[in-house]
Formats: C-alpha cells, structure tokens, sequence
C-alpha cells in the first residue's frame, strides 16, 4: 500500500495523519515551515521565558465535543476567558460590546432592558432591513456611534478598505450584549494548551505511521508516487496561480520586552483610526497558571499580502469570485487530492473548525475507498 501524502503540518494535516495511522494507515506529513502547528505555532521566547504565540493569539472555543475530546487526548487544556479591551478616544472599553461597554460609552446606568431598548430604538439604524455590507450591518446593529468608535477605525486598518466594501458576514458573529459578559466568546469549551500549540500538535503527530519532514515544498514531490494527497497549501498555489493570486491579508509584528506588566490583558485593541496598529497582545497573559517576571508584547500592522508573505486571512471580496470559482472548479476535478484548512479551501477557519473539518474529510476519504 502506497502512503497519503499530507501536505502542511498544521492542525489540519496533523488530525487527518493521525486517524489514518490508528486504522494502519502510513501518511508522509511535510511542510515547507522548519515548524509544526502552522499558524498556531508557540515557542518560548529565550529572554523572558514567556510562550509566545508566534504568529499572533490564538484561543481555543468550541461546543463541538467530539473536537473537544480529540484535543484534549493530546494535551492539558488550560482553562481561559478571552477578555479583549479596546482604547478609543483615550478611553478603555471592553470588547464585545456589553452593558458595561454601552454605559460607559454614553455616561449612562442603563438596566440590561433599558439599554436593549435604548440601541435597538435610538440608535440602529432601522432603515437599513437588508444588510448588504460591513458597515450596514453594524449600523443596523448598534448604530453609528458606536459603530464609528469600535468597529469602523478599526476595520480600515485591519482590512484596508473601507468597511462599505466587506461583506455583513464579518460582523454577524460578532455578539451584542445587554449584560456585563465580557468574555469575547461563548462556547462551552475554551482554553490554550499548558505547553503550547506546537506541543500538542507534535503529539498528535507522534506515531509510527505518521513520518514528518519539514522544510520541504509540496513542489518537491509527485503526487502520483502517493495513494493519495491531503493538500493545507493554498488552492491557487496548487494549480500554480493558472487564474491569478488570490488576496490575502499579512500581519507584521513588532516585538517589545518590558519588565512586569505592560498592559494588564492579552488583547488591547485601537480603534482609532490615526493609531498605525490594531492591536498589542501581551503573551504572558495568555497562559495565567505561569509565573513570569518579564513581558513579550507584539503591536500588530496588517497589510495587503505579497508574494513571499505569510498569508493569514483571505479577503474574499466580490471581484475575486469568478477566480475562486475557476480554482474551486479545478480543485473537483482533482480525483486523488483533498483540499482541507484555511489556505485549502480559501476561507477563514476557527481551529476546531479546523479540526472538525479535517475528521469529516478523514471520513469522507475512508467511505470512498
């Protein structure tokens, strides 16, 4: 029997590989990175001893729990609440928008009924019944006030257009509370492994049928020689970019050291729009059961995605559907390639999506063989 051929060793390779060799099946994982865990990667950072989420946070959420019960085979998870802040206007709020965010933001002490009444009557935008962009849904939702202050500088920098140009679809999961619930999710299960990402996914990866080789290209190999391709790369890379480069957003980050605590949270964000960067996240606040007496912060800039940068989140506007449309058409005609993850299937995926995905294609994979 012929090995599959696994290519990226994100969470995406790193499940499929590792449900195959429990029923026998040899796989080959490579990945052109010198590192497991794609996007998710985590290391310590030498100076101060903190685990830095290397290519910026990541928080683990999810209800599924059969994603749950995988994950946590492999590691410790941690508990964690993600409670994100935002400085505007040289005040600090809390993000999403609650109660507490709404009586500040207006020097009110609304009750969670009064203050429900008070947006959705004095301050949405009930002309707008059909949302068709960005920045009508968010005046539809909370108004231009509010929608201006949190969400409007922001976006720009962020996406670098006008938020007139991105689909609803960003903001509607984007909660709205009339209480003072300021963790930024809401599902059951949430958490960051004890030891990092990177660990976790190098004990999924850790078995006797699964051989992993990094810093090697998907170029490098013949799909034919394999009895079949699992391919996490980027679908327009796949086809050799035959209908154009699909966009992306990268980040860049600027890393700063500080002694004991420089911002008091994980997550502060900018919305002013005259702010260069959108965010800092302070990495030791990401693992709250450590001890550190130093900090590693990242202030984060992001900006269209050129040829040899990390890709990070696909924009997916309007004018590239016919492109993606072409590449996803190509992708079906493909017999004995799978396209899985963020970069596979051009959409921007939580990592127990991630997860829930890859073992539904596992699935998929087995049924049809």
């Amino acid at each position: 029997m012929k090995k599959t051929l696994i290519v990226g060793a994100g969470f995406s390779g790193a499940v499929i590989a590792r449900k195959l060799a429990e029923i026998g099946r040899k796989s080959l994982v490579i990945d052109q990175r010198d590192h497991v865990a794609g996007n998710c990667h985590t290391k310590r950072d030498p100076e101060t001893g903190v685990m830095v989420h290397q290519y910026g946070p990541h928080i683990f959420h999810t209800d599924n729990d059969e994603v749950w019960n995988f994950i946590t085979r492999f590691c410790e998870m941690m508990p964690f609440v993600n409670r994100v802040k935002t400085t505007v206007g040289g005040k600090v709020y809390s993000l999403p928008i609650n109660l507490h965010t709404i009586n500040q933001f207006f020097g009110t002490t609304m009750s969670p009924e009064e203050a429900e009444k008070f947006i959705r009557e004095k301050k949405a935008d009930k002309t707008i019944t059909d949302p068709q962009n960005f920045e009508e849904q968010a005046l539809s939702m909370v108004g231009r006030e509010l929608y201006e202050a949190f969400f409007k500088g922001y976006t720009e920098k962020q996406w670098g257009m006008s938020p007139t140009k991105l689909p609803a679809s960003i903001l509607k999961r984007l909660p709205l509370r009339f209480n003072y619930n300021d963790n930024y999710f809401s599902h059951k299960y949430q958490g960051i492994p004890r030891d990092g990402y990177s660990d976790a996914v190098n004990n999924i990866l850790e078995h006797q049928d699964i051989e992993l080789r990094l810093g090697e290209s998907f170029e490098s190999y013949d799909p034919k020689e394999f009895d079949h391709v699992f391919y996490s790369g980027p679908i327009d890379r796949y086809f050799n970019f035959s209908r154009g480069r699909l966009g992306y957003r990268t980040l860049d980050f600027q890393v700063t050291r500080h002694d004991g605590d420089y911002q008091g949270t994980a997550v502060m964000n900018y919305g002013d729009p005259e702010v260069p960067y959108t965010r800092i996240s302070e990495h030791k606040h990401f693992a709250p059961w450590e001890s550190h007496e130093r900090t590693f912060c990242y202030t984060e800039y992001s900006r269209m995605c050129e040829e040899d940068d990390i890709p990070y989140y696909p924009i997916r506007l309007v004018d590239e559907k016919v492109m993606l449309d072409e590449y996803e058409a190509l992708a079906k005609n493909e017999e004995h390639t799978t396209f899985i993850g963020r970069l596979g299937t051009y959409r921007y995926l939580d990592m127990d999506v991630t997860i829930s995905e890859a073992l539904e294609s596992v699935r998929k994979y087995l049924q049809n063989k």
